[in-house]
């Protein structure tokens, strides 16, 4: 086990059947039972022993990590064509302290100046993509009291330029690349004074940057520079206090202007002990892949966590494409991941594997046997079947993987199934959203039955679920409450920043935060989210429909890329975008046409789209899933349209934690949407039988 006395290990024996357990005198009208962790009740600031600020967390690690490897990154070594070495360079958590320090004491030193702040509280911007800098960055924060503000590295000029006049951000560090946006925005930033980039510059670059700024009344250095500074004025580290805010983090918007939710130390430090509860598939030494937003409350908590033990991090390069081949260089142990990227993983296994012949055949017992153990025993090793067949599929994450951790957005039931016999550790499901620092519910590993549920409270949270009368959902339900679910704990944030309002319509007297998602509670105490309160319309006939859950019920399918669900409520039906899976589009349509096509003849299968007879074929392999997850007949999809041309951050479709925008993606599909509604409501004796 990993060297720390904050961590504690599962017991020899797991009370599956009572994994959070209801509190006794707190069931009220209108409300379910406090729900608390099974085996370690409730955890906060004052049990003995928890981190209660962020720099305990890093004095623990160093503590323990030394000269051990700490930040890794692939160099480049080539820029045209672009280039990366085949090894992770590394600095040691002994090399980070030194750079934690430089870094911090030159921003605490301008701030001590006024050649920086001015604002009500010492923010710092970071915006970046994930990389070793970044990191430093927010730990010299951590100690020296400044506030961290984190921008996302795929965001529009506008959200910058709301961020730092929001939260009067006065230095932001980035990486080159975006010192030219921040200078072209600088008249409608006045609070901006300095910006460091992260990389080095040529001399001829340098000089520009610097005289540009001059212009804007902004000064401009590199980091290095920067890190020189501090250690001329090196200044002891700050001890934080539990209620000091650490960071400003800013919701990614699916509808709106983005909400900062103020996150003190003692928030997101009790985050950070709650992943050390149950750690026990992290080796000595264990290995984090970063690839998800740093930005994103998400990584930052599972880095905090890796930091605890004293782990290593290793970035990817940037380039999704390119994830694998970082992930097989670096073989990872931990690979916290999203829906989005393991729904990849699963169609690429499938493809591959089932196919026909001997191979097949292999792959499909193989499958059915483990199946077969998890279901009854919980078991996801199998000797055999693992050597023969899935030590492949875990080669493609480096063979290494002890822990996998989906979070963020819904993963079905069966592709969660698949995903733990296929890489036969740990593979689990979690629930939290930034206002809870990305932490509320975890999925215990080897239950047989938690596929489909995001497991019990962590030990820093209490649940319970409230009435929600306009959706039929009550704490009163048979079999099992069910209801708007609502959160209380230490890792819960305090309050958005200059935003009274929203404040207080997520926060009730109690203390208790309000997530606006619909969950059920079953009898082992395990949460399932079912429904979403806001993302509900009603059709034209009177029903109401959840466009968000029924898109996760379309998007497991392997055909599926993307999925867009869009209702009327002047119309009786729904109509969805689906952005094809290429590799499984061409074979839909080879099949159907008679043509061979490729996945990658972009005319070819762009061509297919508007094909009827494709476009019929396709909504009837997704009928019939529907059918098979047991959709209503208004909750599906009528009429389809298909496109090649996918849903992404650049063009405002997806937020950076790759959520639809809702709005964005129907003005992006407007002419084609209102196209099928044109042709009128479709005959219920169509046939959509494959």
């Amino acid at each position: 086990m990993v060297a720390t006395d904050k961590q504690h290990k599962w017991p020899a024996v797991l009370p599956y059947d009572k994994q959070a357990v209801p509190v006794p005198g707190t069931k009220r009208p209108g409300q379910s039972a406090h729900y608390r962790n099974g085996i370690w009740g409730l955890v906060d600031e004052h049990t003995p022993g928890s981190f209660v600020t962020l720099d305990q967390v890093w004095f623990e690690g160093l503590k323990n990590g030394g000269n051990a490897d700490f930040l890794g990154w692939r160099k480049v070594i080539s820029k045209s064509p672009l280039k990366f070495a085949p090894i992770y360079s590394w600095i040691s958590y002994a090399e980070a302290d030194k750079r934690r320090q430089y870094i911090g004491s030159a921003l605490h030193t301008l701030f001590q100046q006024g050649k920086v702040g001015g604002g009500e509280l010492e923010t710092v911007g970071i915006w970046a993509q994930n990389r070793p800098e970044w990191q430093l960055v927010d730990l010299a924060c951590q100690s020296y009291n400044k506030v961290s503000v984190s921008l996302y590295d795929t965001l529009g000029k506008d959200s910058v330029e709301y961020i730092i006049n929001h939260s009067n951000l006065s230095v932001v560090l980035t990486s080159a690349d975006h010192v030219s946006t921040l200078l072209k925005l600088a008249p409608k930033i006045p609070s901006l004074k300095l910006i460091v980039s992260f990389d080095e510059l040529p001399d001829q670059a340098n000089t520009a940057f610097k005289e540009w700024a001059q212009t804007q009344g902004i000064q401009f250095q590199t980091l290095q520079e920067f890190e020189t500074f501090g250690k001329a004025n090196l200044f002891p580290s700050i001890p934080a206090t539990p209620n000091a805010v650490a960071s400003i983090c800013y919701t990614s918007g699916t509808t709106n202007t983005p909400k900062g939710v103020v996150l003190l130390h003692k928030t997101l430090a009790l985050a950070a002990q709650n992943g050390l509860y149950g750690l026990d598939s992290f080796p000595d030494n264990g290995t984090l892949l970063s690839y998800l937003p740093l930005a994103h409350i998400y990584e930052r908590i599972v880095e905090l966590v890796t930091i605890a033990v004293s782990g290593r991090i290793g970035y990817f390069t940037g380039d999704p494409l390119r994830l694998l081949e970082d992930a097989q260089i670096l073989k990872p142990h931990f690979f916290p991941s999203v829906p989005r990227v393991l729904n990849r993983v699963y169609q690429a296994a499938m493809i591959g594997g089932n196919v026909p012949g001997l191979k097949g055949n292999l792959f499909r017992k193989a499958v059915a046997v483990k199946l077969e153990n998890l279901r009854t025993t919980g078991a996801t090793y199998h000797a055999f079947w693992d050597r023969l067949v899935f030590r492949k599929i875990q080669a493609a994450l480096g063979g290494q993987v002890k822990m996998i951790i989906s979070g963020s957005a819904p993963l079905s039931s069966d592709i969660m199934d698949f995903l733990k016999i296929a890489f036969g550790g740990e593979v689990v499901e979690g629930y939290g959203l930034t206002e809870t620092s990305a932490t509320t519910t975890k999925s215990w590993p080897n239950d047989p039955s938690s596929s489909g549920t995001t497991g019990p409270p962590g030990p820093v949270n209490e649940v319970k679920v409230i009435d929600v009368p306009a959706m039929s959902y009550t704490a009163e339900d048979k079999p099992h409450p069910r209801g708007e679910l609502c959160i209380r704990g230490g890792n819960v944030f305090t309050h958005y920043y200059k935003d009274e309002k929203n404040t207080k319509a997520s926060i009730d007297d109690e203390g208790w935060f309000h997530t606006g998602d619909v969950a059920e509670i079953d009898a082992a105490g395990r949460v399932k989210i079912i429904d979403r309160v806001k993302n509900i319309m009603k059709l034209a006939q009177g029903e109401y429909v959840a466009l968000e859950r029924i898109e996760n019920t379309y998007s497991a399918l392997p055909i599926s890329a993307q999925f867009f669900v869009h209702g009327d409520g002047l119309q009786s039906y729904l109509v969805a975008v689906l952005v094809p899976n290429p590799d499984v589009f061409a074979g839909i349509v080879t099949s159907v046409t008679g043509k061979q096509v490729t996945p990658t003849d972009v005319a070819g299968l762009s061509a297919a789209a508007q094909d009827p007879k494709v476009v019929q074929h396709s909504l009837a392999i997704l009928t019939k899933e529907a059918v098979r997850q047991g959709l209503k007949g208004f909750e599906m999809v009528k009429r389809l349209h298909i496109s090649l041309s996918p849903f992404t951050v650049e063009e405002n479709t997806l937020t950076p934690t790759f959520k639809l925008r809702r709005k964005d993606a129907y003005n992006k599909f407007k002419a084609e949407i209102d196209a099928l509604y044109a042709l009128g409501e479709p005959s219920s004796s169509r046939s959509t039988k494959l």
